[in-house]
């Protein structure tokens, strides 16, 4: 029959308080050696969690229905505010803008603009040469023959130079224009630049940007005012209509700024003759978004700092690149107004961004009848002409600033970061209770877990052999044998069996044999 020996001890209260301190190091020394300590579980988790309703939900005791309602109120406030979030992060992602449009600033100085102007007519009848109208036929669709009536068949003329033909045939502005004027000032034809567009020879007042001229006042007889003659009776006939027939008589006109290239057939208003024209004008300083938000084009984002042909980027000289890209591509020559830069033309669809940083003039136009019955007799003695001459071929265009200030328009971010964190904060607060800590405080619980459960599964903890309850030791008998120092005895003198007790009767024993035999 086993035999199990139970050994009870009780110290003393004075001693009691050094094997604490004892039994507290040794514990410590234990847990060193074997790790951390176990995670802690769901509810002692949730009773310290900063997440409202948490603790409530899974506080430790039976499942009944306040436990029950808390964990409904929890998942529909949870499920409210994940729906809430994925309707903000939807609105975020379309990358809303809007226009903001800022009081209008005084300039005190403020550059006038370019003013490009082109006589609709391209080619003057009377400059024309045979050779012209037969290179230009398909232009002007008139029929190519020479005085003597022979037929382009046996028509033949050398090579025709396009810029020799537009400034010899080209209206002049040397005879178109009858008076000018800028700020108080005369000037002249020698003040307007030479530039071709589709219109052909066309003139621009202020081209230069490096040497811009001031507008130092506001109001009509503050900008420029000129009078020109638009020569109707130098109009080509019309023999049969073609892609560049034109029915109008007038000038087109465009204001736009120094870097930027008269766009003027896309562009360009119309001023008729027999009218003076009054454009008022306000600067436009643009202000656009780039990706996301928008399409501009950034100039850090840029591979090449400017177009091959211009000194800067615009809208209307990218158009024009493309333009020649795609005549090059096609019958491998380009207009006269088209860049001449070198290169080929490039494939696919041509796409131009809009600057993120652009100068425009707002335009305000009115026009009054011109001339009057006095005005056209004395106009009619002055340049020699008769007064129906008079009322169908002179207009006056007046340009100028309607006030010395500029307006900035602005496009921003409608909904930015900074928002859609502040309404995610909003929303976890208002159905949940929670922020970035609390998200924290759950990833660093699942860590906590999962961290657990992985070194379970990498090694497992040995058995031990030896169990302590409180105060009291338990040992089995066959651990006690294995674990003796004492050897194995034999039969008891007189064949009686071995005994664990002390032999007192033993009058032979060695001395210290009761000790031993008590000890084992």
């Amino acid at each position: 029959m086993p035999i199990e020996i139970v050994c009870k001890i009780k110290f003393a209260e004075e001693d009691a308080k050094p094997k604490e301190k004892e039994a507290g190091d040794e514990q410590s020394l234990l847990g060193a050696a074997q790790g951390p300590a176990a995670p802690r579980d769901l509810a002692t988790f949730a009773s310290t969690s900063t997440l409202h309703g948490l603790g409530r939900a899974c506080a430790p005791g039976p499942h009944g229905l306040r436990r029950t309602l808390w964990a409904l109120a929890l998942l529909t406030s949870l499920a409210a505010f994940l729906y809430q979030a994925a309707s903000l992060a939807r609105g975020y992602l379309t990358r809303p803008h809007l226009v903001a449009v800022d009081p209008a600033a005084p300039a005190p100085v403020t550059g006038f603009p370019a003013v490009t102007l082109c006589n609709i007519n391209r080619f003057r009848h009377s400059a024309l040469s045979d050779a012209d109208i037969f290179h230009l036929a398909n232009l002007t669709g008139l029929p190519p023959k020479d005085r003597d009536g022979h037929r382009a068949a046996g028509l033949r003329y050398p090579e025709p130079d396009m810029v020799d033909i537009l400034n010899r045939t080209g209206h002049q502005l040397a005879d178109m224009l009858k008076s000018c004027n800028f700020s108080g000032h005369r000037c002249s034809a020698s003040n307007f630049s030479v530039v071709y567009t589709r219109y052909g020879k066309c003139y621009t007042f202020n081209a230069d940007p490096q040497s811009s001229l001031p507008s130092r006042a506001g109001g009509m007889g503050s900008g420029l005012e000129i009078m020109l003659d638009i020569q109707q009776e130098e109009y080509l006939p019309i023999w049969r209509e073609t892609n560049e027939t034109s029915f109008e008589a007038g000038i087109r006109v465009q204001i736009h700024s120094q870097e930027e290239p008269p766009y003027i057939h896309q562009l360009g208003f119309g001023v008729s003759p027999g009218f003076q024209t009054f454009v008022s004008c306000q600067e436009q300083r643009l202000t656009y978004l780039p990706q996301p938000w928008g399409n501009c084009r950034a100039e850090r984002e840029l591979r090449e700092p400017e177009l091959q042909g211009y000194s800067a980027y615009s809208v209307s000289a990218c158009r024009l690149r493309c333009e020649k890209e795609a005549v090059l591509q096609r019958c491998h020559c380009r207009m006269v107004h088209m860049p001449d830069s070198l290169g080929g033309g490039s494939e696919g669809p041509c796409f131009c961004p809009t600057p993120c940083n652009l100068t425009r003039y707002g335009k305000e136009i009115s026009m009054v009848k011109i001339p009057n019955r006095g005005s056209a007799r004395y106009l009619a003695r002055k340049y020699n002409r008769n007064e129906t001459y008079i009322r169908e071929n002179f207009l006056v265009l007046d340009v100028f600033f309607e006030a010395l200030t500029s307006e900035a328009m602005e496009q921003r971010a409608a909904y930015g970061l900074s928002a859609l964190l502040g309404d995610l904060g909003g929303q976890m607060g208002l159905f949940i209770g929670a922020s970035i800590l609390t998200l924290l405080e759950i990833l660093d619980y699942i860590y906590e877990v999962s961290w657990d459960r992985l070194k379970r599964v990498w090694r497992r903890p040995k058995t031990p052999l030896r169990t302590s309850t409180g105060g009291i030791s338990t040992l089995g008998l066959q651990e006690l044998k294995e674990q003796s120092p004492c050897p194995s005895r034999g039969r008891a003198e007189g064949g009686g069996a071995s005994s664990l007790l002390p032999n007192h009767h033993h009058p032979h024993g060695p001395p210290g044999s009761l000790f031993e035999d008590f000890a084992c």
